[in-house]
């Protein structure tokens, strides 16, 4: 698969699926942007904005296995990653896999599970795989986690473990619709007997590996590299931060502004393509200070400084 077939193929899930939800195009391209990058997404917003909805249906039109974990306060780390079983016809143990085996794993409400739970994703996330009893175990391939979270303010909440939230190549939001967009709503309700939509089937699980492959055909020059950098280190130096982009967040920027490429149809990467995957990439991984805290920064605004301060680079399209 070529940069072209893809984007095409890129185009018709987020068409497809777009049918189902009523979000922007932005969301749709930003959550195609984990699967392009081979990274995962973390969806913030209140109950009820198309969250779930969103994750079923992704899975849906990629054609992939998809498995629903409902993070609760009692949720134990074995119900995630699953455990072994005694079987009592021969007197040994069999591991008996876990809802996290599958293609698409939709982490619903991540946050409201206590962290030793949520930690239980770490290494499936990170490496592809789950330890259980010291034995390790192969996660299907490919392996792609829609996390959603309710904001850290609701009740019964918990804030994610640094550690997790750099897991995340993306994090995004849908937002409440216009009023456009919510007489749309009511008028797909309207027009079907179901409650939720349907999304037909527009890839499968081959063309999805083949997918994930094209963004490293995907030309960077140096300038961007170096500009990639820039960025990283500049979040590190901001009298607002406390802990910057960590290294393994200069890579997740590198891989999404790849993805965006593609996603655009180019073989190489602009200037662009960094500033736009720049917030949704890096500005969960920020950790601020107290005083920032106390003085209701955010790390979005924050990210958005960055990008002004640090100069961009002159590229233009590669000789052919």
């Amino acid at each position: 698969m070529d940069v072209p077939e893809a984007a095409a193929a890129c185009s018709r899930v987020v068409d497809e699926v777009g049918g189902a939800v009523v979000a922007d195009r932005e969301f749709l391209d930003r959550v195609t942007l984990g699967v392009l990058a081979r990274g995962h997404v973390l969806l913030e917003d209140v109950p009820g904005t198309g969250k779930t909805l969103s994750a079923r249906s992704f899975a849906t039109a990629l054609g992939l296995e998809f498995s629903r974990i409902q993070f609760t306060p009692d949720l134990l780390p074995s119900d995630v990653t699953g455990t072994n079983v005694f079987d009592e016809r021969d007197g040994s143990f069999a591991f008996s896999p876990g809802p996290v085996f599958a293609n698409v794993v939709l982490a619903d409400e991540i946050n409201r599970a206590p962290p030793k739970t949520q930690a239980a994703l770490l290494e499936a996330m990170e490496e592809g795989q789950v330890t259980v009893d010291g034995e390790t175990h192969e996660l299907p391939d490919p392996f792609y986690v829609i996390a959603t979270q309710n904001p850290v303010e609701s009740e019964g909440a918990f804030p994610l473990p640094e550690a997790q939230l750099d897991r995340f190549a993306i994090k995004t939001s849908i937002g409440y619709p216009d009023g456009e967009g919510e007489v749309e709503l009511l008028r797909r309700r309207a027009g079907r007997a179901e409650q939720a939509p349907t999304v037909e089937r527009v890839l499968d699980p081959d063309a999805v590996a083949a997918l994930r492959e094209v963004p490293e055909t995907v030309r960077v020059d140096d300038d961007l590299l170096e500009y990639v950098a820039a960025l990283a280190r500049e979040t590190r130096e901001d009298r607002r931060v406390d802990a910057g982009v960590s290294p393994r967040g200069t890579q997740r920027l590198f891989e999404t502004a790849r993805a965006a490429a593609v996603l655009a149809g180019r073989e190489f990467v602009t200037p662009d393509d960094v500033k736009r995957v720049a917030e949704p990439t890096l500005a969960h991984r920020l950790v601020l200070t107290p005083d920032a805290a106390v003085n209701d920064a955010d790390e979005r605004d924050v990210t958005a400084d960055v990008l002004d301060r640090v100069a961009v680079p002159t590229v233009g399209a590669p000789e052919p």
